[in-house]
């Protein structure tokens, strides 16, 4: 195994954030009838008891959902959970992780205008930013986020910077500090994607970040059984988003979806901390095995960009040597589940050698250097041992695979 120039260092640790979130995701006041969780609001509209009521509400004078399209209780109460837990002044949730991520990028960059984004990004992320974003005159410029120099020279004229700490497949962190202040002189808005930290273990917008992104579907929902997003921010940035684009993209989140959301934010404290230790022992095992050259996870780094994360997620990924066959030891993992997405409860692997396929021809792994030998695990809720008997029979697999075939 190649040495990786870094060391594993097991802070920071998260126990201020986990108590904080705990408390605010575990406590309610009553709900109507004196329910302990909030009712679903299964409808499509909401009446008005006269004229006036309906024309003062149209007007903004008076405050109630109209449309479910627009607010609606349910979802209400999962979006001021999320701006809480951020630490924002409101939140919108969306019918996915890409509606939000959509909505929130062309509420700020119109045609004729400029983005920066970091390298490696969510990979449906970079293939809107590829195949529609030049439709609608968009350019979008691809930076090493870890590199503040690079950042600096992609920012001027830009509209708005599009962070992710770490980064997908590869795991990049960024100093959000440092690199917010940079846009923040020019004037450019920020967003991050912090699906894989989630509030408990980075707070971004204490660091400057102005519009935070989640995946919902991963960590908050916890239970693979929803699709959904959200962005948080300033008031004055979501009601831009509302103006802008939210109703008119039409990617509103269900009731159902948000009412789902609501009970896994509820054990998201719980569950990080056992995905995290989960995660670092298998990634400290990999690092040790002869069959692995690198393990790419934020303990391992030694960039300023470590310095807001409070804990670690379950998901890293991990490069293996040219005599593993890829895919006999993905075929043979029995406890891991071959799938994308993250953040439930169950184990997952996606290989990049098969990311590869979905897009080709723009794919970023292809573009920025990411190994077709890396692997990415999702490690989930199931007992640790196990799931590491699981992954050195599959190593034994794949090189008794190799000898048969020679």
């Amino acid at each position: 195994m190649n040495e990786q120039p870094n060391t594993f260092d097991p802070a920071p640790l998260a126990g201020d954030y986990l108590g904080e979130a705990a408390t605010l995701l575990a406590h309610d006041d009553p709900f109507p009838g004196g329910a302990v969780v909030p009712p679903i609001y299964q409808t499509s509209l909401f009446t008005f008891a006269n004229y006036a009521d309906m024309a003062d509400t149209f007007a903004g004078r008076r405050k109630q959902p109209i449309y479910s399209r627009g607010d609606n209780p349910t979802v209400m109460e999962f979006e001021a959970r999320v701006a809480a837990l951020e630490g924002a002044e409101a939140a919108r949730g969306f019918s996915s992780g890409m509606a939000a991520i959509s909505a929130t990028v062309l509420a700020f960059v119109g045609a004729g205008e400029r983005m920066v984004a970091v390298r490696n990004c969510y990979g449906d992320a970079y293939r809107l930013f590829e195949r529609l974003f030049p439709r609608l005159h968009i350019k979008v410029d691809y930076v090493d986020g870890s590199d503040p120099d690079a950042v600096a020279a992609a920012l001027p004229g830009a509209k708005l910077l599009y962070l992710e700490s770490p980064t997908s497949m590869m795991f990049e962190l960024q100093d959000l500090e440092h690199l917010t202040r940079l846009a923040k002189e020019q004037g450019i808005v920020t967003t991050i994607d912090n699906s894989w930290a989630t509030p408990v273990f980075q707070k971004p917008i204490s660091h400057g970040v102005d519009l935070v992104l989640h995946s919902a579907s991963k960590y908050l929902g916890g239970h693979s059984d929803t699709v959904a997003g959200v962005v948080a921010g300033s008031a004055a940035h979501i009601k831009h988003i509302n103006e802008q684009t939210y109703s008119q993209l039409g990617g509103k989140l269900s009731p159902f979806e948000g009412w789902l959301l609501l009970r896994g934010l509820r054990t998201l404290p719980l569950r990080l901390p056992h995905h995290m230790k989960s995660g670092l022992i298998i990634a400290e095992r990999l690092k040790a095995h002869g069959k692995v050259e690198r393990v790419n996870h934020p303990a391992y780094s030694n960039h300023p960009g470590k310095k807001t994360l409070a804990g670690y997620a379950g998901l890293f990924s991990f490069e293996v040597t040219e005599d593993v066959d890829i895919p006999a030891f993905v075929d043979a993992l029995k406890f891991f589940r071959i799938g994308v997405s993250w953040g439930g409860h169950e184990s997952l692997v996606v290989p990049a050698k098969a990311s590869l396929e979905q897009t080709p021809g723009i794919n970023s792994m292809a573009r920025f250097g990411v190994s077709p030998r890396t692997i990415r695990f999702n490690v989930g809720l199931e007992n640790v041992e196990d799931l590491w008997a699981d992954i050195a029979q599959a190593f034994d697999k794949s090189r008794a695979f190799d000898k048969s075939k020679k």
